[in-house]
């Protein structure tokens, strides 16, 4: 079982990019809702993380019906700044989708209001409107990895650790 990554119509390739080496780093699957504000063979997304493209286990979608047909029994949880949970509140199952929406818009309101147990958030002070989204699904990405015990994946601490105590 493996944790999805879902983004809803993305509009930055540097954000896309650096969520798909997160995502092969992490052995995450990432899901890509149509219509992207970038073509996928453009330079800059390639900078940000394009070299790991063939490793990243990646689907793209046609739109939002298109993902839930295939993918019927998907538990998601959506994050947003209208969440009423934090993102810490939540018990991650190993093979639950965390849904991320499009950096200017965020997650569509008439999808929001169809999952109101599955919002969450991250908390920020002030008027701060949002934080880059590349950085929300690594915090989040990484705390329903943790909450999993890092299923699947080296820990180097760990292995330094035991190689020093030998």
């Amino acid at each position: 079982m493996a944790l999805n990554i879902v983004l809803f119509e993305p509009e930055i390739p540097a954000n896309t990019g650096n969520i798909g080496r997160t995502c092969v780093a992490t052995g995450t699957r990432l899901h890509l809702i149509e219509p992207l504000g970038f073509r996928l063979n453009e330079k800059s997304i390639r900078r940000a993380g394009m070299d790991y493209w063939q490793d990243l286990d990646v689907t793209r979608y046609i739109n939002w019906e298109d993902f839930l047909e295939k993918n019927p029994n998907a538990r998601i949880y959506m994050a947003t700044t209208k969440g009423k949970q934090l993102y810490t509140e939540v018990a991650y199952e190993s093979d639950c989708y965390l849904m991320f929406g499009k950096e200017s818009a965020g997650i569509p309101e008439e999808i929001l209001v169809q999952y109101p147990k599955e919002c969450i958030r991250i908390p920020m002070i002030g008027e701060t409107r949002s934080l880059n989204l590349s950085n929300s699904v690594a915090i989040v990405l990484y705390e329903a990895l943790r909450q999993n015990q890092f299923a699947h994946m080296k820990l180097e601490g760990e292995l330094h650790r035991l190689h020093w105590m030998e």
